[in-house]
């Protein structure tokens, strides 16, 4: 019980983000579910509508090559944790799962998923060395493993061709600094507040600054995880330029953009770039305006070469307590199988974690130049993480919005950050 309320004080007071990584991508907001299912069909929660349908063929050939049934449920980003808070408590999980590495540290250490460290070595399809090291590593913890790597993602610049036409300005490539983008979308910007040059709320990390804070030389924590690197001269040079060169100059309102995300405003029209995720592709593609005037470009880089893409991933994991403990471990086995993750890639659900089946995902949409993403892979940093994540990621997050508004220097805000998050990563030990 004091696990589970060690959870459910973790889990309390859930602040929405925007879109997270591998994580809300625009679907609807109500929850799928069925009341259909037998008891002894396993039940499986993801929270992003846009998948389901793939996922949902994948989930059917599992079962007719095992007779052990499945059931997707769809739960929106902002209530998922709140009902796995609700399900901890109430020893009724889902019995198979996505797993996010802002709350994998917290669900390991309360024992609330399968160890599937045994049943890994037993197997003769999931071998970790297949996975990205580091995905893998957001679900480890004292030497055990509690998750199969789903997918992983990196980020790319997504911009509007009609607005960069009709400016007469060139589509971004390889070639682009920071700087060059910066001067394309002070060009793109209109005086009226009808259109932008970029958007990019305080919220963004993943998708957002994090990548030319690394990409300049700073960080947000170190390796051993025991400092915050909000303080460091590289992050708050990168940050300062980015508020100087950016969000003062080329973005809408922090008003505005809190209240539509990136994706909203690219489909709308109102903004000409904007940095997406590989997770955000699925919504994208089944928007009209998007197929018809949108493409994808690498990220821009430093004036010495540097480019820099922050990478994450989803796991898949069981409950501790399922009633159905085999058969969810098929599941699993079966959805980190290479069979399962070149269908993932070929039927464009997302970015596979398997090595070398995400190529198929690139080639899966003929709309978009996918392939910027797989270029973004030559250089990545895993999304900084430690065991109290969810907390300071939040508090940077709100805080990151006294800078956007003004309210505050971007260095105060920077080493007000940092202040917080060492306080956080000292109650680690």
């Amino acid at each position: 019980m004091k696990l589970k309320k060690a959870l459910a004080l973790m889990l309390a007071g859930i602040v929405s983000f925007g879109v997270a990584a591998c994580g809300n991508s625009g679907g609807s907001d109500s929850a799928k579910t069925s009341n259909t299912a037998s008891t002894d069909t396993l039940k499986v929660a993801i929270w992003d509508n846009n998948q389901e349908p793939g996922l949902s063929k994948i989930i059917s050939d599992f079962t007719a090559k095992t007779g052990v049934k499945a059931e997707i449920q769809v739960i929106p980003w902002n209530e998922y944790w709140t009902l796995l808070e609700a399900g901890a408590q109430g020893n009724d999980l889902p019995d198979v799962f996505w797993m996010h590495s802002n709350y994998s540290q917290k669900f390991m250490d309360n024992g609330l998923l399968m160890d599937l460290t045994d049943k890994i070595k037993q197997s003769e399809v999931i071998k970790l060395e297949n996975y990205y090291e580091d995905i893998t590593g957001l679900y480890q913890l004292n030497g055990k493993t509690y998750a199969i790597p789903k997918d992983y993602d990196t980020i790319a610049l997504w911009y509007n061709k009609k607005l960069f036409d009709e400016a007469g300005i060139s589509y971004p490539n390889e070639t682009w600094t920071w700087e060059t983008m910066a001067d394309a979308a002070k060009k793109l910007t209109k005086a009226d507040g009808s259109q932008y040059g970029f958007a990019s709320a305080a919220a963004n990390n993943q998708d957002g600054y994090y990548n030319i804070i690394y990409s300049m030389g700073g960080n947000i924590i170190s390796d051993d995880k025991k400092t915050s690197g909000w303080d460091n001269p590289n992050t708050i040079k990168a940050m300062k330029w980015w508020y100087d060169n950016l969000v003062s100059v080329s973005m809408p309102s922090q008003e505005t953009m809190s209240e539509n995300r990136t994706d909203v405003l690219l489909k709308s029209g109102k903004i000409a770039m904007g940095m997406q995720g590989s997770w955000m592709v699925s919504a994208m593609s089944q928007n009209e305006y998007t197929n018809a005037n949108c493409d994808v470009a690498v990220l821009p880089k430093t004036t010495d070469g540097t480019r820099k893409s922050l990478y994450n991933g989803l796991g898949w994991v069981a409950s501790a307590n399922t009633k159905n403990a085999d058969g969810a471990w098929k599941l699993l086995e079966y959805l980190g199988s290479e069979e399962a993750q070149i269908k993932q890639s070929e039927l464009g659900i997302t970015m596979s974690a398997f090595k070398g089946t995400s190529e198929k995902w690139a080639a899966s949409n003929k709309n978009f130049n996918l392939k910027a993403y797989l270029d973004m892979t030559k250089d990545m940093v895993i999304r900084p993480y430690s065991r109290s994540t969810k907390n300071w990621e939040d508090y940077s997050q709100q805080t990151m919005n006294k800078a956007y508004i003004g309210e505050a220097s971007m260095e105060d805000v920077c080493k007000d950050i940092a202040n917080y998050m060492n306080e956080q990563l000292k109650a680690e030990k």
